[in-house]
This record gives C-alpha cells, structure tokens and sequence, in this order.
C-alpha cells in the first residue's frame, strides 16, 4: 500500500499487478502518475496534476514516481457555458 494526500484526503492505493511499481524504495511501493491516474479511472481526461507544490507536464506523467506520503492536486477540465 501506498498512502498519498490527494486534495487536501490521505488515500491509500494498493499496487498490484495492474499497477506493478517500477521501484521500490525501502518505505514500500512507487507507483507513477500515470499509474496512479489508470487507478483512479481519470486516464485520457483533460486533468492538470501537481505534485508537491510542482506543476508536473502530462509527458512526465510516466516519469513521474510517487512515493508515500506525496501530496497531489489534480484538477478535472469541465466544459460548459
């Protein structure tokens, strides 16, 4: 399990197979955003993400390795008028 703030809520991620981690540090699992974004079923929609206080680019996304206790924003794009 992964524990991440995600705006402002702790939430608890688990890495499994569809979410294998690419490393592992000694604290647990790392997953990256893109990753984490599959889990939370946002992939593929138009969401800005900043990790740590840090704007991260939609190419980092893949580069990107969480690590617990990381605090995300992510913001949903809606349209309307």
């Amino acid at each position: 399990m992964i524990q991440l703030i995600i705006n402002g809520q702790p939430q608890h991620f688990p890495v499994h197979d569809q979410m294998r981690p690419l490393t592992n540090d000694h604290d647990g699992a790392v997953l990256n955003i893109t990753q984490l974004l599959e889990h939370m079923a946002l992939r593929g929609k138009r969401i800005a993400v900043e990790r740590n206080g840090e704007i991260v680019p939609r190419s980092k996304f893949d580069e990107q390795l969480l690590i617990n206790g990381d605090r995300l924003e992510i913001v949903v794009a809606v349209g309307g008028g």
